[in-house]
């Protein structure tokens, strides 16, 4: 049975809780963690870098030099990629980088990024943690207070706490995201899962319908 570290809303440790088996405790695909992790960065790129060929460059299209008496190579066009300020042979075009994972895949990955954080004793759950305006410090407290300053943490939020958001965004080593926003990346690449109380009510709602 997977537990969690729950702590109150001034970080201070409470008892253990338990997780729900279906969400911290199943079979860890690591297969489709790397599909969802491929294509979560793949989505993530613009694509937009591009450069001229050798029809696109502005130059003159006259000849250089005549052809014969010269003893130089022949040449024709000054936009030649063998020549300073010619086209790009090859060069990268606009393109769509975007990859679709089939959805049993990416809630698979969710899952297994859970599982793996759990077994790991790095999930802890905050109840009460509130604030009516954005309060930096008392969030940095709050972390400290819970022994995890010094460690990347990804602090799952309820989708319309946007004080608590504010509040916890300008932490170094602190990532927010929404508990709809979850996915399995965000969660690999921290150190330690945070959960309010409030996100964990609404990622295990969500999970069991």
């Amino acid at each position: 049975m997977a537990v969690a570290k729950t702590f109150n809303d001034n970080g201070e440790g409470k008892a253990e809780q338990a997780l729900p088996d279906f969400l911290f405790d199943v079979e860890i695909s690591s297969q489709a963690l790397y599909e969802s992790v491929k294509a979560y960065l793949a989505n993530q790129r613009q694509g937009t870098a591009k450069t001229k060929e050798r029809g696109e460059v502005a130059f003159s299209t006259a000849k250089l030099y005549r052809q014969k008496g010269t003893g130089r190579a022949r040449a024709g066009s000054a936009r030649s990629p063998l020549r300073e300020g010619g086209g790009t042979t090859f060069g990268p075009k606009p393109r769509d980088h975007r990859m679709n994972v089939n959805r049993k895949v990416r809630r698979l990955a969710l899952l297994s990024a859970l599982t793996d954080r759990a077994r790991g004793g790095s999930v802890s759950v905050v109840e009460g943690l509130q604030m009516d305006a954005p309060k930096t410090r008392h969030a940095a407290q709050v972390i400290g207070n819970m022994g995890l300053e010094g460690r990347t943490l990804l602090f799952v939020i309820n989708d319309q706490d946007e004080s608590l958001y504010k509040s916890l965004r300008n932490l170094d080593g602190v990532d927010v995201i929404p508990a709809y926003q979850l996915n399995a990346y965000a969660i690999l690449r921290s150190d330690e899962l945070v959960f309010t109380d409030a996100a964990l009510e609404r990622v295990t709602e969500v999970f069991a319908g």
